[in-house]
């Protein structure tokens, strides 16, 4: 059966590895989170920390992209980018974003609602040497979402700065990191046919208040 002969709306599978109750769950979203990301990692899920990371213009136009979480600071949940790309200009301009980590192996997913702060220069800074040496390099080389007329350009940038910073590699000031704070994280437990259990926390003048949702 070729690709075109599979009916989308018949591809389905049935979820039944685990339960979810408000009970079980921790008072605060963090440490909630803290242990199914710990579980992840022992479930050898491919690249748990791997999250989508939803943003809007400031007209509401949303677009959304995969990065990799770097941490958790102060409970904002830290990822690093291009501040001149088009979701670094977008988390600049919107206040607000949303992140969502799927763990198939584990039939879970975590979404996480915020507000956008940019992370101290000092915090960046300490990420950005850490990084290999090619990642900084490439950081300088890349002018990321802007249109280019093909690889090449970016591959003589990157000689250009390899040959200028041949050991140490200053973070560039357009790159950095952003964390989301959360106001609204859930908790998304696959069970069968479709009566998943979902656990949502809502921060309600400074205390997160979880309750049950419908799936």
């Amino acid at each position: 059966m070729t690709p075109m002969e599979i009916n989308i709306a018949d591809i389905r599978q049935d979820y039944s590895k685990k339960e979810l109750s408000v009970e079980e769950c921790h008072a605060h979203p963090i440490r909630q989170f803290n242990q199914w990301f710990d579980e992840a990692i022992k479930a050898e899920v491919m690249e748990p920390n791997a999250m989508t990371v939803s943003s809007a213009t400031a007209e509401g136009r949303p677009s959304a992209r995969t990065v990799l979480l770097k941490g958790i600071e102060n409970d904002a949940f830290v990822f690093y980018t291009n501040y001149n790309s088009r979701k670094g200009q977008q988390l600049s301009n919107n206040q607000f974003a949303a992140l969502t980590f799927f763990w198939p192996e584990l039939e879970r997913q975590v979404n996480i609602e915020g507000s956008v702060v940019k992370m101290p220069e000092e915090v960046s800074d300490q990420y950005f040497a850490s990084r290999p040496y090619k990642s900084r390099v490439g950081a300088w080389a890349s002018e990321q979402s802007q249109e280019i007329d093909s690889k090449a350009v970016v591959m003589g940038r990157f000689a250009k700065y390899a040959a200028k910073f041949i050991t140490h590699v200053p973070r560039p000031p357009h790159w950095g990191g952003f964390g989301i704070i959360p106001d609204r994280i859930e908790f998304w437990q696959g069970r069968p046919s479709r009566l998943h259990d979902r656990v949502l926390y809502v921060l309600e003048n400074g205390h997160w208040n979880k309750k049950r949702l419908a799936p």
